[in-house]
């Protein structure tokens, strides 16, 4: 079984010193799948009919756990987003209905958004989606061998977070 890194690491065979052939191919498989993984998401999203800027809104509120609700504060902190750049983007979730707006406790300075049942079921097939998908790209691969790339991507994602592996 080749791929398209196979034939790369073909091409400089031989013409590079210092291309060390397993680094090349681990590295440039990795960009693949994190392109590939980036489209296939924008995908999804598209065909969902949602921007990738409202799921992200929808998943932090159905992260928080019922009753999916959240400050704009929090919201705003969560989605590295000013206050007033999170307020333009609730407004129009608010309009197509996927969450609201209220008081919190009767005090008008107090804001709760929450998803509403749209909201969650835009979230939940959204989300659906990519499940599906991604059980698709790790299907030629077992559970046990599926554990073990885990465990071994986690040791470079603490690298490159500046751990130690």
């Amino acid at each position: 079984m080749r791929d398209s890194i196979d034939d790369h690491l073909d091409r400089w065979a031989g013409t590079l010193a210092t291309l060390d052939p397993t680094r090349e191919a681990v590295l440039g498989r990795l960009s693949v799948l994190g392109r590939y993984l980036t489209q296939r998401r924008r995908e999804i999203l598209d065909a969902g009919g949602l921007q990738r800027w409202q799921f992200k809104v929808l998943l932090m509120l159905r992260r928080a756990g019922p009753p999916y609700e959240a400050s704009p504060s929090e919201l705003a902190d969560h989605l590295a987003l000013t206050r007033g750049a999170l307020s333009a983007r609730l407004r129009p979730l608010e309009a197509d209905g996927l969450i609201t707006r209220s008081a919190g406790d009767g005090d008008r300075r107090r804001v709760r958004v929450q998803l509403t049942p749209a909201g969650l079921a835009a979230w939940e097939r959204q989300s659906g989606a990519e499940d599906v998908s991604d059980a698709a790209l790790l299907a030629p691969l077992t559970p046990a061998e599926q554990r073990l790339l885990a465990d071994l991507l986690r040791r470079l994602v603490v690298q490159a977070e500046g751990g130690k592996a």
